[in-house]
């Protein structure tokens, strides 16, 4: 298949999300390579047949779109604007499409700086999981210019299903954070409900047909209860230690705006006290346990 376009992608963040967007990319035709500090996620991606390069410039020359794929907004920074970033070998042209779950105001300092090299910038978290990486059959939430989300188009719907413009620079990261706030009070919700009705002596698997049958249903209902919760399979790939950060970035976008939402800090501090009993590895789907 010929790629019209970008035809030469570097991917850096070879973990579960990036290696699925690594190999999908290939599949399509692509010419992929890869960068990571981490030798275990080296080798697993060279395992998987993507050229991993031994330094960054290394695998940033000739490069045409560049997909970050990490853990915290400061390694999205560093990895751009650090002494041997991206931004120090990266040419005129070349896209970077951050589908890290990162900072609004960290994606916008970084677009500004991108922008005075000639760089484009989009923060372009997902959602979908593992799975969705490597099926490429993501949701993207993209926030930047809109003439760099054309230039990236080919990119973008490889790797996604559903490609959504938000808006300016950081917008994808503000709509990635309330759509993870939403799934985070939705878990402990529907948990709730589902107690209730196990102790009215209705069994979950009865009263769950009804939900998603009316107004209560919602993607933890009708996705994550049968999939990872009922079946006690609990291996959606999405780890409690992620829903933590995403949490705590939530809050700290709501005492950004200055808003008072009571049930989101209700919320949050649910999910800080699960630590007690749930380690940060663990799937995100067992808090309603």
């Amino acid at each position: 298949m010929k790629v019209v376009g970008i035809g030469k992608v570097l991917v850096i963040g070879l973990g579960q999300m990036g290696l699925g967007m690594a190999t999908t990319l290939a599949g399509k035709g692509f010419t992929v390579v890869g960068f990571d500090v981490a030798e275990g996620s080296r080798q697993r991606a060279t395992a998987a047949g993507i050229a991993v390069k031994p330094s960054l410039a290394d695998a940033v020359a000739g490069t045409q779109a560049i997909i970050l794929s990490l853990p915290l907004a400061a390694h999205v920074a560093e990895v751009v604007e650090g002494r041997k970033g991206v931004l120090t070998v990266a040419g005129k042209g070349t896209i970077i499409i951050d589908t890290s779950t990162s900072e609004a105001s960290v994606s916008r300092t970084l677009a500004a700086a991108c922008a005075a090299k000639g760089i484009g910038f989009l923060d372009a978290p997902v959602s979908g999981g593992p799975a969705g990486a490597k099926a490429g059959t993501l949701t993207m939430m993209i926030g930047g210019d809109a003439a760099h989300v054309t230039a990236a188009q080919t990119v973008l719907d490889a790797i996604a299903a559903k490609v959504i413009h938000v808006g300016a620079s950081g917008a994808g990261n503000v709509a990635k954070l309330v759509n993870n706030l939403l799934v985070a009070v939705n878990l402990l919700t529907v948990s709730e409900a589902m107690r209730l009705s196990e102790a009215a002596g209705v069994p979950t698997a009865d009263v769950l047909k009804v939900v998603n049958a009316a107004s209560g249903r919602s993607a933890v209902s009708e996705v994550n209860y049968p999939r990872w919760i009922q079946s006690g399979t609990f291996d959606s790939g999405f780890t409690m230690g992620l829903m933590r950060k995403d949490v705590r970035l939530a809050q700290a976008l709501i005492a950004e705006t200055g808003l008072d939402l009571p049930l989101a800090e209700l919320a949050a501090r649910a999910w800080k006290a699960s630590a007690e009993r749930l380690a940060d590895g663990e799937d995100f789907n067992r808090v309603a346990g």
